[in-house]
């Protein structure tokens, strides 16, 4: 697998709370490093791809740490810039039944919201890549991680890089209006866009009719309708959106959908039933990863969906932002496996 993937964003220390605890109760937190686009990385390393995170840390030991976690999985760290205060946080409450997960933000001023694009030399970055892949919330950040996000997809395109985007909206970084003015530039540089139903709506103002995922109800043609539009719109190689019907915090439907942007074929996926969940943290990187994988892996687009799905689905079950399974463990769960028999 000669193939190269460059993505770049922010990781971020988590603090989350133990045991289902609310951040009142806790007297300690459970320490780990993760944030979308490192989340990527580190499942493309795991599923053995060469792949390269490009960020900005402080120079100091917090910043070194988080670069410790992704070489700690094979995940290429020579073009993380050193500059900067701070390394954001981000601290998590996990839910559990009926009461959801909150996740609180504490990254204003973090060095990748500061970084600006002469801290990376962007051609020698994507001069063998063969895949360049980021998310909604870098340009979320600050005005400037968006002008870095532009900079670097302008060098991508100009080395003949795809590129994938998860279009990940935070509504807790920015407005729906002003994600809008942003992310709509940026899609003429994309061929593979990644995302949900809000993601859709939020971010680029296409809307599934007749879906409403705090009731597990789902419309297919809606979203068939909304792919139509996107590549109607942007040109898409390949539209992808996770469906997540959500029963409660601990029970979830899980499967996707997909589109080729030109022939206009549409497939949905095997759903997944995952209860209880251990942490959905991470999921949408989980999927992406595994549906960039199958790209590159040259499978169908439905094999790819399928792979990205049933990784995405493992998940689930992992404590942490990263996902740890493995290429068979997700080939086993895609024949049918999922039985969770002990395996001796």
């Amino acid at each position: 697998m000669s193939k190269k993937v460059i993505t770049m964003g922010e990781i971020m220390l988590r603090l989350s709370t133990p045991n289902n605890e609310r951040f009142i109760q806790a007297d300690e937190f459970d320490v780990c490093y993760g944030g979308g686009e490192a989340n990527v990385a580190v499942s493309l390393a795991n599923f053995g791809y060469d792949t390269e995170f490009v960020t900005a840390v402080p120079g100091q030991a917090i910043g070194e740490s988080a670069v410790a976690a992704l070489r700690k999985y094979n995940v290429g760290t020579k073009y993380i810039a050193r500059c900067g205060d701070r390394l954001g946080i981000y601290f998590l409450e996990t839910g559990s039944a009926m009461r959801a997960s909150n996740v609180i933000y504490d990254r204003a001023g973090s060095s990748i919201a500061t970084a600006t694009p002469d801290k990376f030399d962007f051609d020698e970055i994507f001069k063998d890549a063969d895949w360049f892949h980021f998310t909604g919330i870098t340009p979320a950040i600050s005005d400037s991680a968006a002008n870095l996000i532009k900079q670097a997809l302008i060098a991508a395109k100009k080395a003949g890089v795809t590129v994938s985007v998860d279009l990940n909206f935070r509504k807790k970084l920015w407005s729906s209006e002003k994600a809008r003015s942003v992310m709509t530039d940026l899609m003429q540089y994309v061929d593979i866009c990644i995302g949900n139903e809000e993601d859709a709506e939020k971010v680029l103002g296409f809307k599934a009719s007749k879906t409403d995922v705090t009731k597990g109800e789902l419309n297919l043609a809606g979203y068939e309708e909304v792919f139509n539009a996107m590549a109607d719109a942007f040109g898409f190689k390949y539209i992808v959106s996770s469906l997540r019907q959500s029963y409660s915090a601990s029970n979830n439907g899980w499967s996707a959908c997909i589109m080729n942007g030109k022939s206009r074929e549409f497939y949905h996926s095997k759903t997944y039933s995952i209860t209880p969940i251990v942490d959905r943290v991470g999921g949408g990187d989980s999927f992406a990863a595994g549906v960039i994988c199958g790209l590159l892996d040259e499978r169908s687009m439905q094999d790819a969906l399928e792979f990205g799905v049933a990784a995405s689905a493992l998940k689930h079950t992992i404590p942490g932002d990263f996902n740890f399974v493995t290429r068979s463990e997700v080939e086993n769960l895609m024949g049918g496996d999922g039985s969770g028999r002990v395996q001796r």
